[in-house]
């Protein structure tokens, strides 16, 4: 077992998430401290020993991105020096993800120098859910934990849609995480043919498969600025869809997501409190939340216990 008590440490991101997985646990959060000087420094305090203790801290790296990230590495580098046991960062969404490989001449890889910046700063393991894409886990020299959101969502699929259900990857690059969501729902399998002229720009064109009379789920990672599945959404009922939704497990919800969406055709967009929503989309009725709490909460203790963490992937 490892050394020390278990103990759980929420930043600022997402702390209804952290009562959850506590509540899963057993357990109650650490006292902590994170306000900022005048000038915007953020400045971070412990407020209980953790010396050779097991944490894990809470935070995901949502909106704003650039100071709940600072504000992870400065709890992590306080937990160091405090002479912490092992630290763990728990990051249900982890920002940069996207910016995974140099796409043009002179660019940064910054997943990359993000996973650096957490090494330094004073983390041991990362536990995250639904990685933008999964060799990002290379970029650490230390045990990453990328566990999947699929199993949640699709036993809420399940409950409602038990036939004539096809899972639909709104490009080529979700293929193979939307044959592993039908495979779980035995659905169908279709693919949204797409051109992106530019960041945060989308066009999608036809659809590869019969989605004729079908119920079809859009699976994707994240709804960022959700131009892109809303237009897959559009393409899929212009070639015969019967029903539409969205699935996503991260909410990223920027820009005018809201507004799209709910102008959209999706009769549900089913995601995870990964990334909490703010009032607005709270209020947006076509929009059901899953918590990934308990998932959580079963990697935290089987971290903690030294038990396999595998077994949650399946």
């Amino acid at each position: 077992m490892a050394q020390g008590d278990l103990k759980i440490l929420t930043g600022t991101s997402n702390p209804a998430l952290a009562e959850a997985i506590c509540d899963h646990l057993g357990c109650t959060l650490l006292p902590s401290k994170v306000s900022t000087f005048s000038d915007g420094e953020i400045r971070v305090e412990i407020g209980a020993n953790v010396r050779g203790s097991d944490i894990f801290v809470i935070q995901s790296t949502c909106k704003p991105v650039n100071f709940l990230f600072m504000e992870l590495c400065l709890i992590l580098d306080a937990l160091k020096r405090a002479s912490a046991h092992r630290v763990t960062a728990v990051v249900p969404y982890y920002g940069y993800a996207r910016q995974d490989r140099k796409v043009a001449p002179r660019a940064p890889i910054s997943a990359k120098l993000v996973a650096d910046f957490l090494t330094v700063a004073g983390m041991n393991r990362l536990l995250t859910i639904d990685l933008h894409a999964g060799q990002i886990q290379g970029f650490f020299n230390l045990p990453v934990d990328n566990l999947y959101a699929a199993p949640i969502m699709a036993e809420y699929f399940k409950g409602i849609h038990s036939d004539n259900l096809m899972i639909v990857s709104p490009d080529a690059g979700g293929v193979e995480r939307a044959r592993s969501f039908a495979k779980r729902l035995e659905g169908g399998l279709a693919i949204i043919d797409k051109r992106r002229d530019a960041p945060n720009q989308a066009k999608a064109m036809h659809v590869i498969g019969d989605v004729t009379d079908k119920v079809c789920v859009v699976l994707d990672d994240m709804i960022d600025t959700a131009g892109t599945i809303v237009q897959a959404g559009q393409v899929l009922l212009e070639n015969g869809a019967r029903e539409v939704m969205a699935c996503a497990t991260h909410a990223v919800l920027s820009g005018p997501a809201l507004e799209r969406l709910t102008a959209s055709p999706f009769s549900q967009i089913v995601t995870t409190n990964t990334i909490p929503l703010s009032e607005e989309a709270k209020n947006c009725s076509k929009i059901k939340v899953l918590s990934i709490a308990g998932l959580l909460a079963k990697a935290i203790h089987n971290i903690h216990t030294e038990s396999s963490v595998s077994v949650l992937f399946t």
